[in-house]
């Protein structure tokens, strides 16, 4: 039975990725039909022919079709955007030490200010990460002094 739920998650992962390259592929007419059809000076023809079109581009090829899934398990929920992991492959591979500067915070002998932000450091991104559950509140950077 986890054989079949490994593979519907590896395919949520192709479907998506199928959707990401859609949306991007259909970006530009969607957003051109949108705005002219919104566009009240108009005629409402030429509005109704731009809905029609709307209508008629692929449903996948929607933004708000995209899911960020974790790469390794295909999680729909709990995911970090910035790493495109869940939170448990998160803390696990930060448990195992895998994850360049990243330690626990316990192992500085603070915690941080606030108990839900994850200041992270890692591949270029520089932004807190907002935990949703309490396991999840103990990850510091190691180049984050204490001070802060």
């Amino acid at each position: 039975m986890s054989d079949s739920r490994e593979v519907g998650k590896e395919n949520a992962n192709f479907r998506d990725n199928h959707r990401r390259i859609l949306a991007a592929q259909f970006e530009l007419r969607r957003r051109l039909y949108k705005a002219i059809s919104n566009d009240p000076s108009l005629p409402d023809e030429v509005r109704e022919e731009n809905r029609y079109k709307l209508a008629k581009l692929p449903r996948n090829s929607s933004f708000t079709r995209i899911r960020n899934r974790c790469v390794f398990t295909g999680r729909a929920r709990g995911v970090y955007a910035a790493f495109r992991m869940s939170r448990l492959v998160f803390r696990d591979l930060a448990n195992k030490g895998m994850l360049n500067g990243i330690k626990k915070a316990s192992c500085l002998g603070v915690f941080p200010v606030s108990s839900h932000t994850l200041a992270v450091t890692f591949l270029g991104y520089d932004t807190p990460i907002t935990a949703n559950n309490s396991y999840d509140k103990f990850w510091l950077n190691s180049s984050q002094s204490i001070t802060e």
